[in-house]
């Protein structure tokens, strides 16, 4: 906290020459601390300059903040998003942390359902709400709270669409699993499948916990974004 310079000299001597140099003094350094401030600020705006986001980081920002606005008052927490783009392989980290109060995306590996992807080439063909299809299902949800489940801590979705509306009856959730892993990836070239949940690997599966969790939007959709 910035100290608030005394106009009290304690030298006892009359107003003059002397504390007229000690007030030039004091405005001279008064002005010198700004100028310091000034020149740490400068260079962290150099800094993020020179690091743009990429157009597809700026197109997840984008779709996070319209879907946010669509979602309305289903979402009580509006910091962060979580945009799940299954229009590229599972192979790509293509589960989006929009984060719009900093501007900043991180982007994860996220499995998709058996019924969105019979083939098992790692693409997903098609969406379903229809229980028991084991399909992915688009749209948006709501985050709620977390709970302990076969794949350990989970969190519990809502469906906010027709699209989605049986989230919730048929167990859709975000989960850690071992098949949605950078080594499976490695191994196979594509992550493993789920019942239509978002499995995530387990060592990436804590920021979903701590930044996703809650009240936040979750969406889901074939956007293509690269």
């Amino acid at each position: 906290m910035t100290k608030r310079i005394s106009d009290r000299s304690g030298t006892g001597r009359r107003p003059g020459t002397a504390e007229t140099g000690l007030a030039l003094g004091r405005r001279a350094v008064l002005g010198g601390a700004l100028a310091a401030g000034a020149a740490m600020v400068m260079p962290g705006r150099a800094f993020a300059s020179a690091s743009p986001l990429t157009p597809g980081q700026r197109r997840v920002l984008d779709v996070a903040k319209e879907q946010m606005d669509r979602a309305g008052e289903a979402l009580w927490r509006r910091d962060i998003a979580g945009i799940a783009d299954f229009g590229v392989h599972s192979s790509v980290p293509r589960f989006h942390f929009a984060n719009l109060e900093q501007g900043t995306v991180r982007s994860f590996l996220v499995a998709h359902g058996t019924g969105s992807d019979p083939e098992h080439d790692g693409y997903l063909n098609e969406f379903s709400n229809t229980p028991g299809s084991n399909a992915t299902s688009r749209g948006a949800y709501v985050t709620y709270e977390w709970y302990r489940g076969r794949y350990g801590t989970s969190i519990r979705l809502g469906g906010l669409d027709p699209d989605n509306s049986n989230a919730l009856p048929r167990y859709i959730v975000a989960h850690p699993a071992e098949y949605a892993t950078r080594a499976h990836v490695e191994r196979w070239g594509r992550l493993g499948r789920s019942n239509g949940c978002f499995a995530m690997d387990p060592a990436d599966f804590n920021e979903a916990l701590w930044n996703l969790s809650g009240g936040r939007l979750l969406y889901a959709d074939r956007l293509g974004i690269s």
